[in-house]
């Protein structure tokens, strides 16, 4: 049996630390970790860059994957929440007779993996799955933020598209709050006139956050009082399935 090469799986072990991190790593967090010093770190981390593994996160020394690398773990983790949101996503649907969304964070925003719509409704909502859209704008976004630790609420911009818009941090912050204290989000026409929503939080096993459930339909069908009846429905169904 050959023996390993040391500095090939020292640079692995390094991947996999950063593969592993919820969040961003620095060097010198490596090496305490790792047991590694600072200038065999230096190379490896150069290296690893130099081959698109890893980049640094913006203008900072904090280590993150590249892009690429990213894309395509995060393809294998969102194909395996789609399937399991499956059923849930039908659930919500009977639930609320509304097209059924699920979503997650993305680069800052919220992207819509899955939809789910059986009305018989001539006038349907728009296909949204590889949709982006802001997250302080409705109800999916909402959940995100206030479950997800990949976003730093105070540094987002806070644009407005409609009067309904929250555009005030310390607000969006008072909204969070009351989101994760009855574990639902509601959506009030924030981004288009005419559009209300609701979502919950989506957990794995582990209880680890994966993204939000909900629904989205007219506000013409969607009163204040209806949407938190289902999100309560909602949250039991979602949560029932844990």
């Amino acid at each position: 049996m050959q023996t390993p090469n040391k500095s090939f799986s020292k640079g692995l072990h390094v991947l996999k630390e950063v593969m592993r991190s919820d969040k961003p790593l620095t060097a010198n967090v490596l090496c305490q970790r790792l047991h590694i010093d600072k200038s065999t770190m230096s190379r490896l981390v150069t290296t690893l860059m130099a081959e698109e593994f890893i980049e640094y996160k913006g203008d900072t020394k904090e280590i993150v994957l590249s892009d690429i690398l990213r894309k395509i773990v995060h393809k294998e983790d969102r194909d395996k929440i789609v399937l399991k949101t499956q059923t849930l996503l039908d659930d919500i649907f009977y639930i609320t007779n509304e097209a059924a969304y699920l979503a997650v964070v993305d680069n800052n925003q919220s992207l819509y993996l899955n939809q789910i719509d059986k009305s018989t409704r001539v006038i349907k909502t728009r296909d949204s799955i590889g949709f982006h859209s802001p997250l302080h704008v409705n109800a999916f976004g909402k959940v995100l933020l206030a479950f997800s630790d990949e976003v730093d609420i105070d540094n987002l911009e806070l644009k407005k598209f409609t009067s309904n818009t929250i555009t005030s941090i310390s607000k969006l912050k008072k909204e969070i709050e009351l989101i994760k204290q009855r574990g639902y989000a509601i959506g009030s026409e924030e981004y288009e006139f005419g559009l209300k929503s609701v979502a919950v939080p989506y957990f794995n096993k582990k209880n680890e956050f994966q993204g939000a459930l909900g629904a989205s339909g007219l506000s013409v069908r969607l009163e204040d009082e209806t949407l938190h009846k289902f999100g309560q429905e909602i949250f039991k169904a979602v949560h029932g399935h844990m």
